[in-house]
């Protein structure tokens, strides 16, 4: 599990030592075991946040984990065309590489730990797909694709395309150096993601040694889900056991607190974590498929439009295949 690292996490920042007197740490409200499904032309998910009230996750939607899956040659799938309005998709690309265009012309290539973050807002068509040489090769591939809501005021804005490689990220640690936080968006312990949202958020890949607590400042006006993409340990002041493709619901607080177990499996050298957190956005959810809006009456018209053709046509030029080897900022 690749994502960006570094040689000597001690040359990092570190996070400040909480004073446990003085911090509420967060308590687990719910732990959840996501099912396992399909996506597109068939590459498995595990569906993350299924059966979890929408108010325990606003300001998000939905979480995909992408795998992980070592396809042979001639496996690897993507998605066809499809439409999107009302909210935001960021994908984070962990292992292999995928392509992405829109029909407004945005688009590129992520691979080991960068992130395409789409503001789809008004609307548009999407394609995600391998390159052809993966597809010719196989190989690993291992993802996550998140929905981030959109406040009513900016359900219709102008589509966005934001291209996040790896190295942005904001890298720091803890103070005695058993875990790697790569913040991806918003800010913590005065550390900043280059992501920009519209809704105050926070996401971080946090790797975890065998053996290593984390203990998270946290914004108590924030809600908080954690995701173990692979290895196991606790979770929560009272140590409830945590493992891959297992999403723990926070309560109220100031803090987080996950350790990771002192043996991991062999194939999983440490404890992987996708930690989201945003302040609830508090308005009505109308979801179908693709939109997700306000109102039902809202969700009628944004499949009339896109019916109608005014979420954009699938450019002359697609390119559901590049190669992964163009030009990259």
């Amino acid at each position: 599990m690749p994502a960006i690292t570094v040689d000597d996490v001690l040359v990092l920042p570190r996070l400040p030592q909480l004073d446990e007197s003085a911090t509420t740490f967060r308590p687990v409200r719910r732990l959840t075991t996501a099912p396992s499904g399909y996506e597109g032309e068939g590459f498995p998910v595990r569906r993350a946040f299924a059966g979890v009230p929408l108010t325990e996750l606003d300001p998000f939607i939905h979480l995909d984990q992408m795998g992980e899956v070592d396809y042979a040659p001639g496996e690897p799938k993507g998605t066809p065309w499809h439409p999107h309005r009302g909210f935001e998709t960021v994908t984070y690309m962990i292992d292999g590489i995928m392509d992405h265009q829109d029909s407004q012309g945005g688009g590129g290539t992520i691979t080991d730990g960068d992130t395409q973050w789409m503001t789809a807002g008004s609307g548009l068509l999407h394609i995600e797909a391998p390159p052809e040489h993966l597809v010719m090769s196989g190989g690993l591939f291992h993802g996550l694709q998140l929905w981030v809501n959109l406040p009513k005021v900016a359900k219709l804005i102008p589509p966005r395309y934001q291209d996040i490689r790896g190295r942005e990220s904001a890298l720091l640690t803890t103070p005695d150096g058993g875990a790697l936080i790569r913040v991806i968006a918003g800010e913590i312990a005065g550390h900043r993601g280059p992501g920009s949202t519209h809704t105050p958020i926070t996401i971080a890949h946090v790797t975890l040694q065998p053996g290593a607590e984390l203990s998270l400042p946290w914004r108590p006006d924030f809600n908080a889900l954690v995701y173990v993409l692979a290895g196991r340990g606790t979770v929560g002041t009272d140590r409830r056991p945590i493992h891959i493709g297992q999403l723990a619901v926070h309560g109220a607080g100031d803090a987080l607190r996950v350790t990771a177990d002192p043996t991991q499996d062999g194939n999983t050298p440490a404890l992987e974590l996708y930690i989201m957190g945003g302040q609830p956005i508090r308005e009505p959810v109308a979801h179908y498929g693709p939109f997700v809006m306000n109102t039902r009456a809202e969700l009628i018209q944004a499949v009339e439009d896109y019916q109608a053709g005014r979420l954009g046509v699938i450019p002359a030029e697609r390119l559901p295949h590049t190669g992964g080897e163009g030009t990259r900022p």
